[in-house]
């Protein structure tokens, strides 16, 4: 017991340091088998990631008394830890896709470290609608909603590994130990760890239509999913970066729609 402890304590720290910038001990190790058996916790980094984001927006939310201020904050602090890692991703596919037409074209335009029209213009609409959409909530949901949205989209992009295949398979790629295929028990364990604090909310607000978040959700991966088939054959690592960043706005946008429309 305690070594499959240490085992899985292990890939952990390894997910952590692969999808943040927050350095882990020297004994973690790394190998590429590794690093995609820790891709099941990416879910659990999103509890990290959210965790933080929360507490920046509740803690500056108290010392500025401004709900903009504390927003803009939080988003920071949520970038800085990640190093935007998934917005990078995004913004990568937006001119990828934006100015490629071709499969070749696009995969070395998103390999390519410079950033174009398509990507700044999509990245700024991103972050604006993540900023508008968590504006728009009622203060006392604002928390919540970061500590649900990180792991449950982070959750949202492996279902991507499980059901698709790898674009550059002969490329050497930093999102490449992560590409293999993922088996329905690990995908099933992702999805749990990413599904719990909605089920905790849910349980907690008494609102089990909270649970419909999963239908924009599953809309968001397939969409896109296919898009990414139809162009390029499959998915990238960008590509699972802009998964996990349109389904944590969709998730804002439902919470947004459900307290103005008052089903949740």
């Amino acid at each position: 017991m305690v070594s499959w402890l240490r085992a899985h304590l292990r890939l952990l720290l390894l997910a952590t340091q692969f999808y943040t910038r927050l350095p882990v001990p020297a004994w973690v190790g790394y190998s590429d088998e590794m690093l995609n058996k820790a891709t099941v916790y990416f879910p659990l980094v999103g509890w990290l990631v959210g965790g933080v984001a929360a507490g920046v927006f509740a803690g500056a939310s108290f010392l500025f008394r401004n709900a903009e201020v504390a927003l803009l904050l939080s988003m920071v602090a949520s970038i800085l830890l990640t190093g935007a890692f998934h917005e990078d991703g995004f913004a990568d596919v937006c001119d990828g896709f934006g100015g490629g037409w071709t499969a070749a074209k696009i995969l070395a335009i998103m390999k390519d470290s410079r950033l174009g029209t398509y990507g700044v213009t999509g990245l700024g609409l991103l972050l604006a609608g993540k900023l508008l959409a968590l504006r728009g909530l009622p203060p006392a949901a604002v928390v919540p909603a970061l500590l649900l949205a990180h792991p449950l989209s982070r959750a949202t992009a492996l279902t991507c590994i499980y059901s698709h295949r790898y674009a550059r398979a002969n490329e050497d790629s930093k999102a490449k130990p992560v590409a293999k295929k993922m088996s329905a028990p690990e995908l099933a364990a992702g999805l749990l760890l990413g599904a719990l604090p909605l089920l905790a909310y849910a349980a907690w607000q008494r609102s089990p239509a909270l649970l419909l978040v999963l239908l924009p959700l599953a809309a968001v991966k397939t969409l896109l999913a296919r898009y990414f088939q139809r162009w390029v054959g499959g998915y990238t690592g960008d590509c699972l970066g802009a998964i996990q960043q349109v389904a944590e706005v969709s998730i804002y946008l439902f919470l947004l729609a459900g307290f103005a429309w008052k089903f949740i």
